[in-house]
């Protein structure tokens, strides 16, 4: 029987998966940075009001939206502490116009793709945030050679980080929460830490985490009804019949992909961004938020798809490429592709 006291840190399960040979040493450095990155913005967060960090910055990002001051300087935060792990290759932030090469070593094995602040339109209201990302393996097609132009590199980062979610290695968040939670999955399981603020180390707390087979809870944004398709509209009015059950599906929405995702990872169910007729794509990114919460999702024993296909089979086309979502219990995503398929 293990002693209260016992307790594996995120930094002993990670040494232990080098020595089990299922990551190597370079992963396991990038998992720590950004394991390191992650407390920083967790503070940052706490701290927003005290030290002025909420509100807007004043310019835009490449998505055309309002930049959080803390947007900002959690992408700094991000990006500073994948550059100095020195082997990552290339990054690519959903704030950034295009992927980045890292300067300090070309020669790092990994891409990383991130979202360094989800949700931030919650800071103000002190509502869960989170960060999420997705570690690939460099394209085979890319090799940065020395004698290389801006352009070129450029050119080949983008070749590099657009890649299918089926080639992530690695993908996880961090929830910015009454805890702050770091969930991982290195393609063995979904991995639960949580922050233990006396030690200020992640402490493992769920090992295997599994999504149940079916949930009575949808998590949509319904302000949005209006503009949907007749047959979301139809699945959505199906979820609010009493049914056998006597009782209709719960709603629960946050207007946070981290903060909704981890509920229904946890309790069953759907979190759903569709197309509508104001986004015909929806409106999260394939590369920085849906490939990476599906690749989760599915190790979880979940799925995770655009309403028609698995998310991690979508080629991605350009770095900021948006897609619907449909992601939780197999059950439930199943039975919103059949209404979507439905003549």
């Amino acid at each position: 029987m293990r002693s209260s006291y016992d307790m594996i840190t995120l930094t002993m399960w990670l040494l232990k998966q080098e020595q089990e040979g299922v990551i190597d040493n370079e992963m396991t450095i990038v998992l720590s940075s950004i394991s390191t990155a992650c407390k920083q913005i967790a503070s940052l967060v706490q701290r927003a009001p005290i030290s002025n960090l909420t509100g807007v910055q004043g310019a835009t990002n490449v998505q055309g939206e309002d930049q959080k001051k803390l947007d900002v300087i959690s992408n700094e935060v991000f990006s500073n502490c994948l550059r100095w792990s020195g082997r990552t290759g290339v990054i690519a932030s959903e704030e950034e116009d295009v992927p980045v090469a890292v300067e300090e070593s070309y020669s790092g094995n990994y891409i990383v793709v991130f979202d360094p602040l989800d949700g931030s339109s919650n800071i103000d209201a002190a509502v869960s945030t989170g960060s999420i990302f997705g570690i690939y393996s460099p394209s085979d097609e890319c090799h940065i050679g020395d004698d290389a132009t801006l352009d070129e590199v450029t050119q080949m980062c983008i070749v590099n980080v657009c890649q299918p979610g089926s080639n992530l290695l690695a993908a996880g968040y961090c929830m910015y929460s009454s805890s702050v939670i770091f969930v991982l999955t290195i393609g063995t399981g979904v991995y639960v830490f949580t922050l233990d603020p006396m030690y200020g180390e992640f402490v493992l707390t769920q090992e295997k985490v599994q999504i149940p087979k079916s949930g009575k809870i949808y998590s949509f944004n319904e302000g949005n009804y209006a503009l949907w398709d007749d047959k979301l509209k139809k699945y959505m009015d199906s979820l609010k019949e009493p049914g056998t059950s006597g009782k209709p599906y719960s709603a629960r929405y946050i207007g946070s992909l981290v903060g909704d995702f981890h509920r229904t990872m946890l309790y069953g169910g759907i979190y759903g961004y569709p197309s509508d007729q104001k986004s015909k794509n929806g409106k999260l990114r394939l590369l920085y938020e849906c490939a990476p919460m599906s690749f989760i999702a599915e190790q979880a024993g979940g799925k995770g798809s655009d309403g028609h296909q698995r998310v991690l089979d979508i080629m991605p086309t350009a770095v900021h490429q948006r897609v619907p979502l449909y992601v939780g219990s197999v059950e439930e995503v199943e039975k919103v592709e059949k209404f979507l398929s439905s003549e």
